[in-house]
Formats: C-alpha cells, sequence, structure tokens
C-alpha cells in the first residue's frame, strides 16, 4: 500500500437511487414506502422552469412531513450556471433537518464544489445543525470528466458521484440510441476466415467514461454509483447495464421508475454463494496466518492478502445490508 492513505467517504447503503420530481409531490408517499436505499427529489432536469419554484415549496414540505424511514435522503439542485441554484441550497438546507445529501449537476471544475461547499457550510454554522450534509457530484459533461480526478478530491464532503451519461453523450456529441443504451454500430467485427460470415460483437460506449468516473472515486474513497437507464420498459436492458457496472467495481445504479428499484438492489446485493465463498476466503486466511503462510490454496485457486481485502470489502457490504 502507498504511505498516503485515503479517509473513506461516509458509508451509505447505495445499491440503488430513485429520482422523484420535486413537481409531482403526490409520488413522495409512494417513495417513502418503497426499498431504494436512496431518494433524491429533483429540482433539476426532471421539473420545468416555470415550476420549479413550487417545487422547491413542495420538496421542504415533503421532507418535513413525510415518514421517509431510514432512507437516506438527497436533493438534486439546479446547476451554479442557472439563477434557481441559490434559492435550492438555501430554502432547502436552512428548512429541511431531514436532508442528508445533496445531488449537484454537471460538475465541471473543482471550483463548483468549493462554492457549494462553502455556501452550505455557512448555513450549518449559522442554523447550528448537528448532522453535516454530504455531496454526490453528477459527471455528466466532457469538462467534468477531463477533471474528474481533481474534482473527486475538492471537499471532505463529497461522498459519491454518479454518471449522467444523457448530457455526457450530449456534451460529448456522441450518437447515441437512446439514455444508458449501447449502440448497433459500437462494436467490433472478427477478422475475416475465408468465405465463413464474420462474427459483429456490439461493445459498450461508455465503458471508458464509467472506468475513468470508477477509478477516481476509488482512489479518493468514493462510492461510485452508474447513471440513468432510460428505458423502464426494458428490464432486461437495464440489468445487462447494472451488471456491467457491478463488474467494474460501481455500487449501485440510479432508478428513473419504480420498476427499476428491484432491479438495482439484485444486481448489487451480493448473493448467498459470494457471502459464503468470501467467509471461506476469510477463514482460510486467519488459518494460513496461524501456520506463518501468506498465501494459500482454496478450491484450487491461490488466495493472498489481496484476496482477503476483496472479501472483507464485500462482507462489509453484506453486513451493511443485513444479510
Amino acid at each position: 500500500m502507498s504511505f498516503t492513505l485515503i479517509q473513506q467517504a461516509t458509508p451509505r447503503l447505495q445499491r440503488s437511487e430513485l429520482a422523484v420530481p420535486g413537481s409531482n409531490p403526490s409520488l413522495f408517499e409512494k417513495a417513502a414506502k418503497g426499498q431504494a436505499d436512496i431518494i433524491f427529489l429533483d429540482l433539476e432536469d426532471a421539473v420545468a422552469p416555470d415550476d420549479k419554484e413550487q417545487a422547491r415549496k413542495n420538496i421542504i414540505q415533503g421532507l418535513n412531513e413525510v415518514d421517509w424511514g431510514t432512507k437516506v435522503m438527497m436533493v438534486r439542485i439546479n446547476g451554479l450556471d442557472t439563477h434557481y441554484m441559490y434559492r435550492d441550497v438555501v430554502d432547502v438546507v436552512e428548512a429541511c433537518p431531514r436532508l442528508d445529501m445533496i445531488l449537484i449537476p454537471k460538475v465541471g471544475v473543482p471550483q463548483d464544489v468549493y462554492a457549494l461547499d462553502m455556501l452550505v457550510t455557512q448555513i450549518e454554522n449559522g442554523k447550528k445543525r448537528d448532522k453535516r450534509i454530504g455531496f454526490e457530484l453528477l459527471i455528466e459533461t466532457a469538462l467534468g470528466m477531463a477533471n474528474v480526478e481533481a474534482i473527486a478530491q475538492a471537499s471532505k464532503r463529497v461522498e459519491a458521484m454518479s454518471f449522467g451519461v444523457a448530457d455526457y453523450a450530449a456534451s460529448t456529441r456522441a450518437r447515441t440510441m437512446g439514455i444508458g443504451a449501447p449502440h448497433p454500430d459500437y462494436g467490433i467485427l472478427a477478422d475475416k476466415e475465408g468465405d465463413a460470415p464474420r462474427t459483429y460483437y456490439w461493445n459498450d460506449p461508455w465503458h471508458y467514461a464509467l472506468s475513468r468516473m470508477m477509478v477516481a472515486c476509488r482512489a479518493y474513497g468514493l462510492r461510485p454509483i452508474d447513471g440513468p437507464f432510460g428505458d423502464f420498459s426494458d428490464p432486461e436492458g437495464y440489468l445487462a447495464a447494472a451488471k456491467r457496472a457491478a463488474v467494474l467495481g460501481f455500487e449501485g445504479k440510479w432508478a428513473i421508475h419504480p420498476s427499476q428499484v428491484e432491479l438495482a438492489n439484485q444486481v448489487f446485493t451480493p448473493s448467498e454463494a459470494e457471502v459464503t465463498k468470501a467467509k471461506r476466503i476469510v477463514e482460510a486466511m486467519k488459518q494460513a496466518a496461524k501456520e506463518g503462510k501468506g498465501a494459500v490454496s482454496l478450491d484450487g485457486r491461490l488466495i493472498d492478502i489481496a484476496s482477503i481485502r476483496q472479501a472483507e470489502a464485500l462482507l462489509n457490504k453484506a453486513a451493511a445490508m443485513g444479510m
């Protein structure tokens, strides 16, 4: 390990993150009774300009009056380039002690996070809030991705980053077939072998962006979260996207429709088989340590210190889920 040790962000369960428009308070109670780990009440993209002030009032009332149980509650504010942002922060943070996190959209440079940190710190000090609000940052522009490592270090409030694929595609001028979906033109053709038909393999056009953001998160102690999958009538497509993100090391995924929450929880919850194997790895390494060994064979595979770190991370996650 490096001599530089990175403090990990506040631990939270974030398998599923349900988006709920602030302009539709009739959905609040249903969301509160659902299975999402985190709910973000939206003031940005899901709310028309003429409805933003009323949506803000709806969210303040909802945060204070709805029983959200133990869910992590987050509000997505409007962008720093709009005149709505400062009132979103001041009004909601001042009036809502139930608020846990703020979702900051279209973060482009570390100074964006610094500005919000300063404003929230002043409100917390002025209101003598005991609970410190955390930040989740949306990386959804070329500028944000170019600065993602610096952004990850911009504030101690930062806990997570999520990938906003739709705005990212617009920012990079990508050709897309849908929000978070693959594209038939982004693939590889197998080598030519005589007159035999050549197989065409689809690839994931978002792999680089997801990987880069994930590395920045893991390097600086943050939770990487995959963003939306737009076609909520395609559960198989959603599952495929979620599984790709999980393999890369992501901790959860957005749900833009309640039907996607169960799918996200399913993918990002360790299976019983995975938990059992992790426990066996830990036990095997304990036995190896007693025998003065740094590595040992389990089921015909070598396991070592790196293996136990992976196993312990999975067991910690399982414990947070009550498994």
